[in-house]
């Protein structure tokens, strides 16, 4: 579970951000959130997915699949518009296969909106980030 250090969309600075961690990252410069955007697998999947205090964006995909690569952009431009309220956690199926047994992943890129470590909302095939993200923004206002 190594961190990744991402810039801060906000000042630029750069955070190291850890995949599995208590709360929400913030930039140790401007103090704003910064995008969770973490990778998990059959290992780590609860510690990085399912113990996250905030909606879990999971991301079900493989490299070998198209429509996987042309969503990813738009769900990480969904992560950085949405720091703070949602983590963004991509599952290679391939090297997931546990994880994805346990989700009966059938078709990628399946998505899956996780709260509280229980499914609230899935699914399948990309789609703009504009759908993506009202689509998740549906789940948040839920919650408030």
């Amino acid at each position: 579970m190594g961190s990744k250090v991402i810039e801060c969309p906000s000042c630029g600075q750069k955070n190291r951000v850890l995949p599995a961690a208590e709360g929400i990252p913030h930039c140790g410069n401007c103090h704003k959130p910064m995008p969770w955007i973490a990778e998990a697998g059959d290992d780590d999947f609860g510690d990085v997915a399912e113990r996250a205090t905030i909606l879990v964006l999971v991301d079900m995909w493989a490299t070998w699949c198209g429509p996987c690569r042309q969503v990813s952009p738009a769900l990480e431009q969904v992560a950085r518009d949405l720091a703070g309220k949602v983590k963004l956690v991509k599952v290679d199926v391939d090297k997931a296969p546990k994880v994805s047994e346990r989700f009966t992943i059938q078709a990628v890129p399946t998505l899956i909106l996780m709260r509280d470590g229980k499914v609230v909302a899935r699914r399948a095939g990309a789609a703009p980030a504009a759908v993506l993200r009202s689509w998740t923004d549906e789940f948040l206002r839920s919650a408030a």
